[in-house]
């Protein structure tokens, strides 16, 4: 009988939130070897083995951290998580110009060890990065896609459950858009456990998601990364389970419906080259479709605006249409 084929997966950036990826996907047993890269080669290899020393207890995954892009070598799937990192206020659109700088220098010698690897940027402003990558390495773009907003709807999710005492796993509401200031849930599809959210009710009758109430879960949910950086300096733990999960789909092929950025030039009459996040059909391809979503007209032109703002960004930063 065929054995499967051992997947290999690669994780640039020895910081909080590549750290947390690689941990993450080896609790998770998202593959066969998990290696760990970062020019601060000590950082890497100490990150690689304080993983690598718990595996008896999760996947038994091989971890190891270096500073030698050759770590690196036949990725299937490697998640960029280096660059300059997010200050306290800080919108992600301005983060750009340092990060374009350390991509046009990095990916080059990537795209050499392993010119077959799927690229997913979680580095912000990730749906920016996820084009500017798309250019420096030639990739289709179903193989050079974003992180996207998969941690901004669990975010909501994740708001909305506590708000109806319910389980996370029953609600099923989603963020699109940019992963930043104007990202928006799409209200209209949002329901619990089929129940549509606009009539989700109290034991005592009472409508509980007033669009008073939804557009202040909207703005917790857009602005807790800002809460988070100014407790901590960073957020690492909920991107890095998100990105795992991501990596989860694309390695053991599983189809699954995650809400990545990747371009979508002419749906929903968006032009230009902005990788937006949609729901979207993820397997050992890439990204492999990007569902389309039954909206209302106002949460279209809330699509346009936002993917108009990743689009300027790009142009900004010289890699939006010519």
């Amino acid at each position: 009988m065929a054995t499967a084929k051992s997947t290999k997966l690669g994780v640039i950036g020895a910081g909080g939130v590549g750290s947390a990826t690689a941990y993450a996907s080896m609790l998770r047993g998202v593959a066969d070897e998990i290696v760990i890269y970062d020019i601060a080669a000590e950082r890497a290899e100490a990150e690689g083995l304080d993983i690598a020393h718990g595996s008896m207890f999760a996947s038994e995954a091989k971890v190891s951290g270096g500073g030698d892009i050759e770590i690196l070598r036949d990725c299937d799937l490697v998640i960029v998580t280096a660059g300059a990192r997010q200050k306290p206020g800080q919108p992600r659109l301005e983060l750009v110009g340092a990060n374009v700088k350390i991509f046009e220098a990095m990916l080059p010698q990537v795209m050499e060890v392993a010119p077959n690897a799927i690229l997913m940027i979680v580095t912000n402003p990730c749906d920016v990065l996820a084009v500017v990558a798309q250019k420096i390495t030639g990739l289709p773009t179903e193989r050079c896609f974003a992180s996207g907003t998969v941690l901004d709807s669990s975010r909501l999710r994740w708001l909305i459950a506590n708000k109806a005492g319910v389980s996370i796993k029953n609600v099923h509401a989603n963020v699109i858009g940019e992963h930043g200031d104007s990202e928006f849930p799409v209200w209209s599809a949002a329901n619990i456990g089929m129940v549509p959210l606009d009539e989700w009710t109290s034991e005592d009758g009472e409508r509980v998601f007033t669009d008073e109430v939804k557009n202040e879960l909207a703005t917790q949910a857009m602005r807790a990364a800002y809460k988070i950086i100014e407790g901590k300096g960073s957020t690492n733990y909920a991107i890095g389970i998100s990105g795992a999960r991501i990596a989860e789909a694309i390695l053991k092929g599983q189809d699954a419906v995650l809400n990545v950025a990747t371009q979508i030039r002419g749906k929903y009459g968006i032009e230009g080259e902005a990788a937006v996040s949609l729901p979207s059909v993820v397997n050992r391809e890439g990204v492999v479709r990007v569902l389309d979503v039954p909206m209302n007209d106002e949460e279209i032109e809330r699509l346009r605006k936002s993917a108009g703002e990743i689009q300027k960004t790009l142009e900004s930063a010289g890699y939006g249409d010519k």
